[in-house]
């Protein structure tokens, strides 16, 4: 089944939004692939869609710098956390200008 570049764009969203909302924290591909209630395979394979962006960072190691060996966990990189947190500031901005 082929799902429409507006479709991905909107799940490319929704996975971005649940990052910044947990940030600084990291989740492994299952958690993100249930929080948004999608296959995990599918989820994977657009993570590393991401990670070539340079929106996301794949964490190889656990907190005590021992290699995973078949997984990885994903967070925010520095540059869109920081465009998000941006974005938040200004929208509340016009909001609250509108009020």
């Amino acid at each position: 089944m082929k799902i429409s570049k507006i479709k991905r764009e909107k799940i490319f969203e929704q996975i971005l939004a649940f990052l910044y909302l947990e940030t600084p924290k990291s989740f492994f591909t299952s958690e993100i692939s249930r929080e948004i209630a999608r296959d995990e395979e599918f989820v994977k394979n657009l993570l590393i869609e991401l990670r070539g962006k340079k929106l996301i960072v794949e964490i190889k190691k656990n907190p005590k710098g021992i290699s995973y060996k078949r997984r990885s966990r994903w967070k925010l990189s520095n540059i869109t956390y920081l465009a998000y947190k941006n974005s938040q500031s200004a929208e509340g901005l016009v909001q609250s200008i509108q009020h």
